[in-house]
């Protein structure tokens, strides 16, 4: 399909076109208007001008010569203090992507001594990592042993180190991007990680290293690529929850079903279905992103936001990055048109990341053809840092919303006892999913001990058991608690928060709330919490997503004690019915 292709190197001229002026002569680069430049970034920006010397073999872009650019920004990366390893593996990347040996790499030939040396200094150097870093440290090593510059080569001995991890962390082989709290942290880095280490093996100067590790990798990013077909939702929206969703959601998945289909991982019988996802995570990546009138990529704005530490800048060098790589891929797996898409079936699943006597978690994923409702709901760690992009509730963009970077308890009671403020997310245990009454689909766990905000596990206090029930596009939960001893309860508190569209960046295809909002009931209280005034948010900058604006929050709250006794059990159960409709485009 080479239109696709065509299409994608056409995005990615003028994504850097847009871009390349903020490139300062000695390598850093400018943020736009009220952000902070990244120390990592100037390694972004190499290996986004090495993918576009890939794909073109064109060494000028609208009067910018582009190895004169790479090299000064693996210059100022190779001197950044500290010491960026993220940036640095990327640079490493880039500078392979003009040659696989220095005898022949044209970038390399700009480096002066110093910098040559310093490089070589700097990707010797070896930290060890158990989270998603760890793929930082293989790109590192794929460049130093490439470009002659070490005769050992590290590259399959740090892989086997990662999947080492992946195991003991996960009992599905998910990857963990380990960070303080309870563990777990299965996120969409997990994804990113497997594309990184991929595109870095492609530029492998041994070929036969390549096909050995080949098969290692397979094992687990086969895992997410099986994953996608419940994932997407139909106007092809991708990884919605978590840290860094939003425009990575679109670009990481997208890589990786392109390497999937490259590497012979997906069966011919499954294309059709995975050429159709590829097209609508693709069209919604280019239609909710990409401002095109001028050709860049638009993630901030006075309507939405994205993951705190990811600027706007970096994003547009990694789309151009990605996008490159896209019009390469395409050529080689021939993407067809003619994918079609599946009929919509209502389905519930329950997808295991990992599960030991300590903790469970996963991934619920539900979906109903008739509304077109679909939701994902994690049951994972939030990394030690809470925010609402990853606790356990129906995440559904433009239906049920969450404000991006911030707390909030979003369809979750939440429970402060003294120091501790407790929530049913992080992890569960006894987790069950199945079939209920009326061809409805229900979600269970338990968590014997409560969990607070930092995701300590808090003894003695009690335990809750939840569940959730979706019936077509009508959503149920109970949350029963019980505690060990008496106890005060000192603040209870619920948020449901309501938001529109982006006004410019949508697709007439994605659902959306009605004027008759969530159609919130409470069946069950034993807290006697009160609904609070409606709160206001749309002129607070907080109060942003991924895709739209938040103008409204509801708190169903209790704000003074209660004596909770045990032998009883506190239940609170509410229902959802959300007026889903289409937007109008």
């Amino acid at each position: 399909m080479n239109s696709f292709s065509e299409q994608c190197l056409d995005m990615a001229r003028s994504m850097l076109g847009h871009n390349l002026d903020s490139i300062n002569p000695d390598g850093t680069v400018t943020a736009i208007a009220g952000e902070n430049p990244r120390s990592d970034e100037p390694g972004h920006v190499a290996y986004a001008l090495g993918e576009y010397y890939r794909a073109t073999g064109e060494t000028t872009l609208k009067g910018h010569d582009i190895i004169d650019l790479a090299a000064r920004c693996i210059t100022a990366q190779a001197f950044t203090e500290p010491a960026a390893e993220n940036g640095l593996a990327y640079a490493a990347l880039g500078l392979l992507c003009f040659g696989p040996s220095k005898e022949r790499n044209p970038v390399w030939e700009r480096l002066v001594d110093e910098t040559r040396q310093r490089l070589d200094k700097q990707l010797l150097h070896r930290s060890d990592y158990d989270n998603y870093w760890q793929a930082f440290n293989v790109a590192k090593a794929v460049c130093r042993y490439s470009l002659g510059l070490s005769k050992k080569d590290e590259t399959s001995r740090l892989i086997e180190r990662m999947v080492e991890r992946i195991e003991q962390t996960s009992s599905s082989g998910f990857f963990d991007d380990a960070e303080p709290g309870i563990g777990g942290h299965f996120n969409l880095y997990g994804v990113m990680t497997l594309v990184f280490v991929r595109s870095a093996l492609q530029l492998h100067a041994n070929s036969a290293l390549r096909e050995r590790k080949l098969p290692t990798l397979r094992t687990y990013a086969e895992k997410y690529i099986k994953l996608m077909p419940d994932l997407v939702r139909a106007d092809g929206l991708g990884w919605a929850y978590g840290k860094a969703s939003g425009a990575y959601g679109q670009m990481h998945c997208i890589s990786l079903i392109l390497q999937g289909l490259r590497d012979g991982w997906i069966p011919e019988d499954q294309k059709p279905k995975y050429f159709d996802i590829l097209r609508r995570l693709f069209y919604y990546f280019f239609q909710t992103y990409l401002d095109q009138e001028h050709g860049f990529l638009d993630v901030r704005d006075e309507e939405r936001t994205a993951y705190a530490t990811h600027t706007t800048r970096m994003a547009n060098f990694d789309a151009a990055r990605y996008l490159c790589q896209w019009a390469r891929l395409s050529k080689t797996v021939n993407v067809q048109d003619s994918g079609k898409a599946e009929p919509a079936r209502t389905s519930g699943r329950f997808v295991i990341f990992d599960k030991s006597n300590r903790k469970e978690q996963g991934l619920f994923l539900y979906r109903d053809a008739e509304s077109g409702l679909h939701v994902q709901i994690p049951l994972v760690s939030s990394g030690g840092t809470a925010t609402a992009d990853s606790l356990a509730f129906p995440h559904s963009p433009g239906v049920f919303d969450w404000p991006n970077n911030v707390y909030l308890p979003v369809m979750q009671p939440e429970l402060t006892f003294g120091e501790n403020v407790t929530l049913p997310s992080f992890y569960g245990q006894k987790c069950v999913t199945g079939l209920g009454l009326k061809n409805s689909f229900f979600f269970r766990y338990e968590q014997p001990e409560l969990i607070n905000l930092r995701e300590e596990i808090v003894k003695g206090i009690g335990s809750v058991k939840v569940q959730w029930t979706f019936t077509g596009s009508k959503i149920s939960a109970e949350f029963a608690y019980t505690v060990k001893n008496q106890v005060q309860l000192d603040k209870f508190r619920m948020a449901l928060v309501i938001g529109a569209p982006h006004s410019k960046y949508r697709l007439g295809t994605s659902p959306a709330l009605g004027p008759n909002g969530h159609r919130c009931q409470v069946l069950k209280d034993d807290f006697h919490a009160n609904w609070q005034e409606t709160e206001v948010v749309t002129a607070d900058p907080k109060y942003k997503t991924n895709y739209g604006k938040l103008h409204y929050v509801q708190s169903f709250v209790r704000d003074h004690p209660l004596i909770m006794r045990p032998g009883q059990v506190y239940r609170l159960a509410v229902s959802f019915e959300p007026d889903v409709t289409m937007i109008e485009a």
